[in-house]
């Protein structure tokens, strides 16, 4: 990870998206619906992850971007250097009288390994790291709690490996280029590997 001090400096002027999610065509950018919630997790490369959360029933919509880091609205190439500090996240809009914040975790626990520090399969690098990052100490207490209640599921399953995600006060969400938002869907012939531990949460 880079210092602030080194880190690359971005620029003022932020992404251009469009506001219409592909796939839920509800909007990614605020305002959204009173009430509403938002999510953030990193779980390795942004395209796989993205497609398990628009997938789940009842997410009214979901973006990616980049987080964790200090660069300001910085480009996907960036991003790759390693000199941001970001991780490539996805940001979930939800409704929690209909899905709770819970549920989001088990999807976050089950599609990807979290064990694996700065990578996720073949993905390699600081962008590709476990997190969660949270918007209130509501869900920063949950998200502690299934972090160790999912590390002993791990051990019961007779699998050492230490959980290496990263659970932080959310910062700053910077939208990544359009072309990657709703990759999957947009692109079904395109590929990014996302593989969980098979173990039950």
């Amino acid at each position: 990870m880079p210092d602030p001090g080194n880190a690359l400096p971005g620029r003022a002027t932020p992404m251009l998206v469009l506001h219409k999610h592909y796939v839920l065509d509800n909007p990614i950018a605020p305002p959204f619906p009173e009430n509403f919630e938002i999510a953030l997790f990193g779980l390795g490369c942004f395209w796989g992850a993205e497609r398990k959360f628009w997938q789940y029933p009842n997410i009214f919509s979901t973006a990616v971007g980049y987080s964790g880091g200090f660069t300001p609205n910085p480009t996907y190439q960036e991003v790759c250097t390693g000199m941001t500090g970001h991780n490539e996240v996805v940001r979930v809009v939800f409704d929690p009288e209909i899905v709770s914040y819970r549920e989001l975790l088990i999807v976050f626990w089950q599609v990807h390994n979290p064990t694996q520090g700065m990578r996720q399969g073949n993905d390699t690098g600081t962008q590709y790291r476990s997190g969660i990052y949270t918007y209130n100490q509501a869900q920063y207490d949950e998200a502690l709690a299934a972090k160790v209640h999912y590390q002993n599921c791990l051990l019961a399953a007779g699998i050492n490996d230490q959980i290496t995600t990263e659970i932080l006060p959310a910062g700053e969400f910077y939208y990544a280029e359009d072309y990657h938002q709703q990759y999957l869907a947009k692109n079904p012939q395109g590929y990014c590997g996302l593989g969980g531990t098979g173990v039950c949460y």
